[in-house]
C-alpha cells in the first residue's frame, strides 16, 4: 500500500480528527480525496507512533482522539508546510520578476501568461506588483506556467 510518510495528507487527517473525532475512514477518504486505505494505513501509523488514541464509541463505531503529542506534530506540520509555502512563492516571485525584467529590457510592459493555478497567481501578483499588464495578444512575450516552473518565451522563434 504507501511506503512514504506524506506530511500534508497527515497533517490533513489530524485537523479533520481533530474537528470530529467522531469521523470514520470513509468520510476521511473522501475529505482528503484519497482511498480509504491509505487512510488506514496513516491512521494506523499515527496510532503507532501515538498520535492519535482509539476508542470505541459505539459497537462497530470508533473515536480518534488527536494527543498531545499528536497536537504538537500537528503544529510541526503547520508550520513545516507554510515555511515550504513561502519557499515556493519567494523562488517563483524571484524567478518572475527576472523575467520581468528581461521583457522591460526588450522594451514591452505587457505580457501573455499561458498557464493556471497557484504559481500563475503568483505571476498575476509580481506583474501587477512590476506594473507590468497581462494581455491575450500573441505579439508579447508570454510566461509560461508549467508545474512549479515558470519560463520566459519572447516569440523570437518565429
Amino acid at each position: 500500500m504507501e511506503s512514504t510518510n506524506d506530511p500534508i495528507r497527515e497533517l490533513s487527517l489530524l485537523e479533520q480528527v481533530e474537528l470530529d473525532p467522531d469521523v470514520n475512514q470513509a468520510a476521511l477518504a473522501t475529505q482528503l480525496g484519497v482511498a480509504v486505505g491509505t487512510v488506514n494505513w496513516h491512521l494506523k501509523r499515527l496510532i503507532a507512533k501515538g498520535y492519535v488514541k482509539v476508542q470505541r464509541a459505539e459497537r462497530k463505531k470508533l473515536r480518534y482522539i488527536i494527543t498531545p503529542e499528536g497536537i504538537a506534530l500537528r503544529a510541526r506540520l503547520t508550520v513545516d508546510y507554510i515555511e515550504r509555502s513561502l519557499d515556493v512563492y519567494r523562488k517563483t516571485r524571484s524567478r518572475v520578476i527576472k523575467h520581468l525584467n528581461t521583457i522591460h529590457a526588450a522594451g514591452f510592459k505587457k505580457v501573455r501568461m499561458i498557464g493556471e493555478g497557484d504559481i500563475a497567481d503568483i505571476c498575476r501578483l509580481s506583474c501587477l506588483e512590476q506594473g507590468v499588464a497581462i494581455v491575450q495578444d500573441v505579439k508579447v512575450p508570454a510566461l509560461e506556467i508549467k508545474g512549479y516552473k515558470v519560463f520566459l518565451n519572447m516569440g523570437d522563434d518565429k
